[in-house]
C-alpha cells in the first residue's frame, strides 16, 4: 500500500532517486572506511584503527536511516553492490599507501562530496518536491557529515 502523506507519487519518486544516490554514496564511503580500518599501518596504527571503526559505525547507522527514509516515502531502497556502483558519485578505493594520512585524505574528500550533494538537494526536496520531512532529514545528515569531515580534517592541522 502506498503512503498517503501529502506528497505526489511523482515527487516521492524524485526524492527516492535523490535518496538512493545518497545511499549508494554512504555505502561506498562505508566500504572505504572499513578498508582504512582493516588496512591502516604505521606507528599510530591502534589510534587510527579505532578512529576508523568509530567512523564506519556512524556510516552504518546513516545507511540504515537513508534506506528507511526511502521506505517511509513508499519506495524500495537499492541494496546490491551493482546498484550502489551505478548510483554513487564517489569512486571506489584506489590502490594507495596504507598510512593513515592517505586514507584520511581520501575519506575527507568523500565526506565533502556528500556534504555538497546534500547542500544541493536540501532546498529542492523541500520546495520543488514538497517533502519537508526528507529535507529536514537531509539537513541533519549534512551536520553529521560536516562533523565527520571536521574530525578527518583535524588530522592535517
Amino acid at each position: 500500500m502506498k503512503p498517503n502523506i501529502g506528497i505526489t507519487a511523482n515527487n516521492t519518486q524524485e526524492v527516492a532517486q535523490i535518496l538512493s544516490k545518497l545511499l549508494a554514496d554512504e555505502f561506498v564511503l562505508y566500504a572505504k572506511t572499513r578498508n582504512a580500518h582493516w588496512n591502516v599501518e604505521g606507528p599510530d596504527f591502534m589510534d587510527k584503527h579505532k578512529f576508523f571503526e568509530s567512523q564506519y559505525e556512524q556510516l552504518d547507522d546513516f545507511m540504515d536511516q537513508v534506506a528507511e527514509r526511502i521506505r517511509k516515502i513508499g519506495h524500495y531502497a537499492p541494496a546490491t553492490l551493482k546498484s550502489f556502483l551505478e548510483l554513487t558519485h564517489l569512486t571506489e578505493a584506489r590502490q594507495q599507501e596504507t598510512d593513515a594520512k592517505n586514507f584520511i585524505k581520501d575519506l575527507l574528500g568523500d565526506h565533502e562530496n556528500i556534504v555538497i550533494y546534500l547542500r544541493e538537494n536540501i532546498d529542492p526536496v523541500a520546495s520543488k518536491f514538497k517533502d519537508i520531512g526528507t529535507s529536514d532529514f537531509l539537513t541533519g545528515l549534512l551536520r553529521d557529515h560536516e562533523q565527520m569531515a571536521w574530525f578527518l580534517r583535524a588530522h592535517f592541522a
